[in-house]
């Protein structure tokens, strides 16, 4: 059932920004986007981001935003960006670079930071991952930092995929937490051999689940497998590049296809979602079918994307300033320069609505922020971090 046209108010939605600490300063670019449910804003809120990847929001309102080349930026309330010290050196060849960004879900809650915007409290830790270069090429990587000034202070690297290997794309590198305390992390099939997606020898084309110190949780699906790695909580993965979980603790995913194909996924432990022997996605030479359409033991996915979408990033709606939204996904595409809005209804997608198209270009983020905005990232040379609101 679609809910009835509501509008949110704008000055309501504003109120909900200045209680949380700033109002950033915005261009508008659009002032009543159109869609089924409400009428949207869309601004520009800081730009001069260089391939930027992904961002996640401080606790006084300020974003740490990564761009691919291997800068961490610092947007402050006013849109000004500040490149911090003390990244490490990534590799930014083809697909790879400084990648996913996020919090710990206790940051500046805790020890001696109190509110603060980060630093010196137990949980104050900044997690990002990376392709880090090696011996036979690069592989994905998590480390975690904390926030002192504009510089990161005690870097330490967790998570290192068991393989370094070439070309340099399909790292995957989503990142979320679960309400249990546990972080997953995508690794893409790293592009040239698809079969090790089916390998669980192999940490590619495969979702981890980590301590928030880098172990392997008593409770990973595999522990006891002696021909599967531990960390693995999922297998047949091709490159998931949108993740998140949503308020009823399901975790969701969007994965690249081939050509065509594109997946939403929801993430469970120990399933096999099928890369390369199941997909609907076809081969790039030829436009022929790569694998099946199902099979036994693996996981179908609950919504194809239609066309080319090449998704990356994926949020919840949990705000009020959307209430005809609460609890539907927002998917952002690439090369489709598309962000479509899919109703969940007992896990399958009951409403789907493109809300824009072309307006930002490739759409590589989508977070929902503490003030109850939309914010979205581009990926372009000389990207911008967006922000949608509804309309008066």
């Amino acid at each position: 059932m679609i809910a009835p046209r509501h509008v949110a108010s704008t000055a309501l939605l504003m109120g909900g920004l200045l209680a949380t600490g700033h109002v950033a300063a915005a261009e508008t670019l659009e002032d009543a986007i159109a869609t089924q449910h409400h009428d949207l804003r869309l601004e520009r809120i800081a730009t001069g981001l260089e391939n930027p990847w992904a961002m996640a929001e401080l606790p006084d309102g300020r974003y740490l935003v990564t761009e691919r080349p291997g800068n961490l930026a610092l947007i402050d309330a006013d849109g000004e960006v500040v490149r911090l010290d003390g990244v490490p050196e990534v590799s930014n060849h083809g697909q790879g670079g400084l990648l996913d960004i996020v919090l710990h879900p206790d940051y500046g809650n805790g020890g001696d930071s109190g509110e603060s915007a980060g630093g010196t409290g137990d949980h104050d830790w900044i997690y990002f991952t990376w392709s880090q270069a090696g011996d036979g090429g690069t592989a994905t990587t998590l480390s975690r930092a904390r926030l002192e000034g504009e510089r990161l202070v005690d870097v330490e690297e967790l998570f290192v995929q068991d393989r370094f290997s070439q070309p340099g794309r399909h790292y995957g590198s989503r990142l979320a937490w679960l309400d249990d305390g546990t972080l997953l992390m995508s690794i893409g099939d790293r592009g040239v051999s698809p079969e090790r997606a089916q390998d669980g020898g192999d940490h590619a084309g495969s979702f981890q689940r980590l301590t928030a110190t880098g172990g392997v949780p008593d409770d990973n699906p595999f522990v006891d497998d002696g021909d599967t790695l531990d960390e693995l909580y999922t297998l047949g993965n091709r490159n998931p590049q949108g993740l998140t979980v949503t308020r009823d603790g399901e975790a969701w995913s969007t994965e690249h296809g081939p050509r065509t194909g594109d997946e939403l996924n929801r993430i469970e432990p120990g399933v096999n979602y099928g890369w390369p022997e199941v997909t609907l996605g076809r081969d790039y030479a030829t436009n022929q079918p790569i694998g099946v359409n199902s099979a036994p033991g693996m996981r179908d996915p609950v919504h194809v994307f239609e066309g080319r979408f090449a998704p990356s990033g994926l949020a919840e709606v949990t705000s009020d300033a959307f209430p005809a939204w609460h609890g539907d996904l927002l998917a952002g595409g690439l090369s489709s320069e598309t962000l479509i809005r899919l109703s969940l209804d007992d896990s399958e997608v009951s409403e789907r609505e493109v809300i824009l198209q072309g307006q930002v270009g490739r759409i590589r983020d989508v977070r929902l922020g503490r003030n109850g905005a939309i914010y979205l990232l581009n990926d372009e040379a000389h990207g911008s971090l967006f922000r949608l609101t509804p309309s008066d």
